[in-house]
């Protein structure tokens, strides 16, 4: 029986929906030294720039930052390292067929704790153009003014 139930965010990536367009989500397994367990279970990591790719039948996961632990000495872990993805193979290989096609990539979503254990919510995106993403904003612009309108009528009882 684990100690924690449920689901503990440490962190997402804010950017990634605005920036990407995702096609498929997949939950993976994360392969971490105690240092770096010890230092997402004090809610710090950071998935800005981070990125995964598959290389030959294992999946990574490289230019995540998650810092050094305060309590930690020698047995420290580097910040930025490569970290292996625990995923099924047919996953992998449905993975790696997508993002061959070109102009997909696989960005992490989000790192958080599911019943004690590290995952890592990955998914399969393709980039936004700059229209795009001013197309978006406009949409969620226009979304909330007509939100705001129907609350303020609303309130007013008519």
């Amino acid at each position: 029986m684990p100690k924690e139930l449920g689901q503990k965010v440490v962190a997402t990536n804010r950017k990634a929906r605005h920036d990407y367009t995702i096609e498929d989500t997949y939950e993976a397994g994360l392969v971490l030294t105690g240092t770096e367990v010890k230092s997402l279970r004090a809610g710090r990591a950071s998935l800005v720039d981070g990125y995964a790719f598959i290389d030959g039948n294992e999946a990574w996961l490289d230019a995540v930052h998650i810092p050094e632990y305060t309590e930690g000495t020698w047995t420290n872990h580097p910040p930025r390292r490569k970290r292996k993805l625990l995923l099924h193979k047919a996953q992998i290989i449905k993975i790696s067929h997508k993002t061959k096609e070109g102009g997909y990539t696989l960005i992490p979503l989000q790192i958080y704790f599911l019943d004690g254990r590290a995952k890592v919510e990955i998914a399969v995106a393709k980039g936004k153009r700059e229209y795009d993403k001013r197309h978006a904003l406009r949409e969620r612009q226009d979304q909330r003014e007509a939100q705001r309108a129907m609350s303020t009528r609303q309130n007013r009882g008519e």
